[in-house]
C-alpha cells in the first residue's frame, strides 16, 4: 500500500500537459467548450465529502459523520461501526454536538481491548480513543494529495475534517477512490479527444 501511495503522490506532483483546443463553428454556430475539469492538484477534501454525501455505492445517501460519545461503551461503539460498515468514529463530548473529544478506530479496539484482555462492555470509549490533543485532522480545503501524505506519514487510515467545528470524516479509501475516479475520468476525456468524440 505504501508503494501505491508513493506512486500516486509522485504522479500527482508531475506537471500534466495542457491540451489547447480550438473551437470552430459551422455556419456561424460555435460549440461551447466543455466545462473546465478540476485537476488532481485542485481536488480537495471538500470534493471527497461531497462524493460521500451523495453516493454510498448502492444508490443511497450516506452521512459522513457517524459518531459516539466519550461515555459510550466500546462495545456500543464497535457495534455502531459494524452497523455502518466503517472503521472509525468521531468521539464527541457528552451533551455537545460540535465539540470533538477524539477518534476511536478498529485498531484501538484490537490493541486496547482485545490485545489488553479488557471487556468492551464495561470500558468507555474515552479510555481507549485517540485524544483530541493527539488527533491528526484536515480541513475541507486540504488538497487530497496532502491528505493522503498526512495519513501515510502518520500511519493512519481515518482523519476528521475540521473547519472550526467537525464537518465530516475521510478515510484513505475515500481519498484513493477519488484519485482513481479522477484518473479514470481523465482517461475517458483523452480517449474521446483522440477518437474525435470530444466536439
Amino acid at each position: 500500500m505504501k508503494a501505491f501511495v508513493r506512486g500516486l503522490i509522485a504522479r500527482a506532483n508531475l506537471e500534466t500537459p495542457k491540451i489547447q483546443r480550438k473551437w470552430a463553428g459551422f455556419g456561424g454556430v460555435t460549440s461551447p467548450p466543455p466545462p473546465p475539469e478540476k485537476g488532481l492538484e485542485n481536488l480537495t477534501v471538500a470534493d471527497v465529502l461531497l462524493t460521500k454525501d451523495t453516493d454510498d455505492g448502492g444508490g443511497g445517501k450516506v452521512d459522513t459523520l457517524i459518531s459516539c460519545r466519550t461515555n459510550d461503551t466500546v462495545f456500543d461503539a464497535v457495534k455502531n461501526m459494524a452497523k455502518h460498515n466503517i472503521g472509525s468514529l468521531v468521539v464527541l463530548r457528552p451533551g455537545d454536538q460540535q465539540c470533538i473529544a477524539g477518534i476511536v478506530t478498529e485498531r484501538d479496539y484490537m490493541k486496547k481491548i482485545i490485545g489488553a484482555g479488557r471487556s468492551s462492555k464495561v470500558t468507555k470509549v474515552g479510555e481507549v480513543m485517540t485524544d483530541e490533543s493527539k488527533l491528526v485532522s484536515v480541513s475541507s480545503g486540504t488538497n487530497i494529495i496532502k491528505a493522503m501524505q498526512l495519513m501515510s506519514e502518520n500511519h493512519i487510515r481515518h482523519v476528521p475534517v475540521i473547519d472550526g467545528k467537525i464537518v465530516g470524516m475521510i478515510s484513505m479509501v475515500d481519498v484513493v477512490r477519488a484519485i482513481v475516479d479522477h484518473q479514470n475520468g481523465e482517461l475517458k476525456r483523452l480517449n474521446q479527444f483522440i477518437k474525435g468524440d470530444y466536439y
